[in-house]
C-alpha cells in the first residue's frame, strides 16, 4: 500500500471526525448556517436554504401521511431540478431510501430497477412520465407522484417560457399540493446510521449485471466530508446540529478554493448520478455554495450563465469540457472568477486539460471513484498548476488505495507496476442489495473493495488509471456495459453470438460497436440489427456501428477474445 504524505495538500486533515448523523442532517446544518442565502437558482426561481429545508419537511411529512414508512423504497425520475432536491432530502427525512432512476433509461430497465429495489412509491415529471408508466403494470408501485418543470416558473414571466403544464390523469398525486397542503412535522425516527440504507443506486458493478450499490446514512455524510473538507480544508467540527471547521494554527480559509458559504457553482451532472448527488448537491450544500442548476446542458447556456452568475465552481465528465472548450464564446466568456474546475467519470485528454488551464485562473483537477466508494477514492490536489498530467490524484482522507496482482488479489503490486485498484475506507458501500454472493466477489477481508480499475502509483503517491479490467465503457460519463448491449443483441433469433468494444472519441468518449455472428444460414442487414437493439437501449447506451462477421474469435475455452476485434474497431471512422 502506497501512501505519500510529501504532497499531501496544506491544511487539510488527513483524517476526519465523521458524526454519526442521518445525511439530511446536512440540508439541516446548512439551513441553520445560511438561512437566508440562496441554495439553488433554477430557471428564474430562488429557493434560500431554510426554504428547502421546510420544503422538505413538508415532503416528509406528505410521504408519511401516503404510507410510506422507515425503509421503504422510492424511486426519483427527476431531472435536476428544485422538485429532485426536495424529494430527495424528504424522502430521507421521512426514513425512505432513494432509488434513482436515469432519465435515459428504456421501459425494460426502469421496470428491472422497480422490481429489483421492491419501490412502492415513484416519483416523477410529466415529460418523461409516459414512457415510465409503462412500466407500472409490470411493478409494485402504488403511489405516483408527479411535477412539471413548468412548476417552477413564477408567475408573471410563465406565459413566455418553453413548457406549460397540463393537468395530470386521474390517480397520479400533484407534487405542488403535497407541498401545499401538508405543513412542516415530518417523523422524528431515530437512526442506526451505519446500518440503515439511503441510497441504492444501480450500477453495472464490476460485471455488467445490474445491481443496487447499498449507501449508509453514514457513508453518505463519510463521502459528502470528504469533498467538502479536501476542499476547504481543516477537520469536522459538529455542534448542536452544525458542521463546521477546525483548523490547524495557521490556516485559513483563503488558503483554500472553497471558502463556505460564499461559493456560486453551476450544476449540470445529474443528481441521479451517484457523482451528481454527493459532489454536486449533498458536498456543495454542505459547504453553503449556491447552486444553479441546469437540467440540460447547452455549452452556450451554460458559457453565459458563468458571467451572469458570477459562477466559481463548475465540474463534471471530460465530454462536458469539449463542446464548452470548441465553443466560438469560450474564448470571450470571462471566467477570472473561476476557482475551480473538478473532473471526474473518465480521463481528461492533456490537450483539453490544457486549453482549459490556459483560459481558467483557478485549479483544474481530476478524481477517481465508483459507486461503490458511494463516490470518490482520490482527488487531485486542488491548487494551480498542481495537477499532476495522467493522474487522478491522490487517496483522499481516511481512504487507502492498493494496487493487486490481478488474478491474486492478496499479492501487492511493487510502486510504478500496473495491477488491479482495491479500496478500503468509511465511504465504501454496505454491499450490493439482496446480493449476498456479488457482495463478497468484491469486498474481501479487511474491507478491501475490488474495483474491477486497473491502475498504478508513482513515487510520489499519486494515482494512475490505466485501464478497465471489467469490461466498460464510458459515454459521456455514463457507464456502459457492454455485456448489457450484448444480452439485447443475443435475444435476436438471427444472432449466435456478439461482441461489443469500444472506439474512443474525444468528445464523447466510448463509442460502442457491435460485431455479431449470425446464426447458420440466417441473413438480416446491419442496419436492421442495430435498429432492433437501440430500441431496447437507453439513448446513452445505443450502438453506433454493427458489423456482421463469419466468426466471432474466442479462446479454447469459448472465451471471447475482444483483442482480436479492437483493431478493427481502431480503424473505424464513426459519424456522429
Amino acid at each position: 500500500m502506497h501512501k505519500n504524505f510529501s504532497y499531501w495538500p496544506k491544511g487539510v486533515s488527513r483524517t476526519l471526525r465523521y458524526p454519526e448523523v442521518p445525511i439530511f442532517q446536512i440540508i439541516r446544518s446548512s439551513a441553520r448556517k445560511w438561512p437566508n442565502r440562496n441554495a439553488l437558482i433554477f430557471a428564474g426561481m430562488e429557493m434560500t436554504f431554510a426554504e428547502l429545508d421546510q420544503l422538505s419537511d413538508r415532503f416528509a411529512t406528505a410521504l408519511c401521511d401516503l404510507g410510506v414508512t422507515k425503509g421503504d423504497r422510492i424511486a426519483l425520475h427527476l431531472p435536476n431540478s428544485p422538485q429532485f432536491a426536495i424529494a430527495y432530502y424528504g424522502l430521507l427525512k421521512a426514513g425512505a431510501v432513494f432509488v434513482p432512476v436515469s432519465l435515459l433509461l428504456a421501459e425494460r430497465e426502469i421496470t428491472f430497477q422497480l422490481n429489483d429495489s421492491g419501490a412502492e412509491t415513484f416519483i416523477g415529471v410529466d415529460l418523461f412520465y409516459p414512457l415510465a408508466k409503462e412500466s407500472f403494470p409490470k411493478t409494485g408501485v402504488k403511489n405516483v407522484i408527479l411535477t412539471s418543470l413548468a412548476d417552477c416558473y413564477p408567475p408573471v414571466n410563465a406565459p413566455v417560457k418553453m413548457l406549460s403544464k397540463s393537468p395530470f390523469e386521474e390517480g397520479v398525486i400533484d407534487f405542488i399540493s403535497l407541498l401545499k397542503e401538508y405543513p412542516a412535522e415530518p417523523p422524528d425516527l431515530s437512526f442506526d446510521v451505519k446500518e440503515d440504507l439511503a441510497h441504492i443506486s444501480y450500477t453495472g458493478g464490476t460485471t455488467g449485471t445490474p445491481k443496487g450499490v447499498m449507501v449508509t446514512h453514514y457513508n453518505g455524510v463519510v463521502a459528502s466530508c470528504q469533498l467538502q473538507y479536501w476542499f476547504t480544508g481543516g477537520d469536522i467540527s459538529y455542534r448542536d446540529g452544525v458542521f463546521g471547521i477546525e483548523r490547524e494554527d495557521g490556516d485559513r480559509p483563503e488558503d483554500h478554493v472553497v471558502r463556505p458559504g460564499m461559493e456560486m457553482s453551476i450544476v449540470v451532472p445529474p443528481w441521479f448520478h451517484a457523482m451528481g448527488t454527493f459532489a454536486f448537491l449533498n458536498m456543495q450544500l454542505l459547504a453553503g455554495a449556491t447552486l444553479i442548476v441546469i437540467p440540460r446542458f447547452d455549452p452556450k447556456d451554460f458559457l453565459e450563465a458563468i458571467p451572469k452568475y458570477r459562477v466559481t465552481i463548475f465540474g463534471g465528465a471530460p465530454q462536458l469540457f469539449v463542446p464548452m472548450v470548441e465553443h466560438p464564446l469560450y474564448s470571450e466568456i470571462d471566467m477570472s472568477d473561476i476557482r475551480l474546475v473538478a473532473s471526474g467519470a473518465a480521463p481528461i485528454s492533456p490537450g483539453l486539460l490544457e486549453a482549459m488551464q490556459t483560459k481558467i485562473p483557478g485549479a483544474v483537477t481530476e478524481a477517481y471513484g465508483l459507486s461503490e466508494a458511494t463516490v470518490a477514492a482520490s482527488f487531485g490536489i486542488a491548487e494551480k498548476d498542481k495537477h499532476r498530467m495522467g493522474s487522478v490524484g491522490l487517496p483522499i482522507q481516511d481512504t487507502e488505495i492498493k494496487i493487486v496482482d490481478v488474478d491474486d488479489y492478496t499479492k501487492e503490486m511493487p510502486v510504478g507496476e500496473t495491477g488491479e485498484v482495491c479500496v478500503r475506507g468509511p465511504q465504501v458501500m454496505m454491499g450490493y442489495w439482496k446480493k449476498p454472493e456479488e457482495t463478497a466477489n468484491v469486498i474481501k477481508e479487511g474491507g478491501w473493495l475490488l474495483t474491477g480499475d486497473m491502475g498504478r502509483f508513482d513515487e510520489d503517491g499519486f494515482l494512475f488509471i490505466v485501464d478497465r479490467k471489467k469490461d466498460m465503457l464510458i459515454y459521456k460519463g455514463y457507464n456502459v456495459y457492454p455485456r448489457d448491449l450484448e444480452e439485447v443483441l443475443n435475444a435476436h433469433s438471427k444472432v449466435a453470438q456478439s461482441a461489443v468494444v469500444g472506439k474512443h472519441d474525444d468528445r464523447y468518449g466510448d463509442l460502442p460497436v457491435a460485431f455479431v455472428q449470425l446464426v447458420g444460414g440466417e441473413e438480416i442487414s446491419e442496419e436492421e440489427l442495430m435498429e432492433y437493439a437501440n430500441a431496447k437501449l437507453a439513448k446513452y447506451k445505443k450502438l453506433r456501428v454493427v458489423k456482421i462477421i463469419d466468426q466471432i474469435p474466442v479462446s479454447g475455452v469459448g472465451k471471447i477474445l475482444k483483442r482480436e476485434l479492437r483493431p478493427i474497431v481502431d480503424e473505424l471512422e464513426i459519424e456522429m
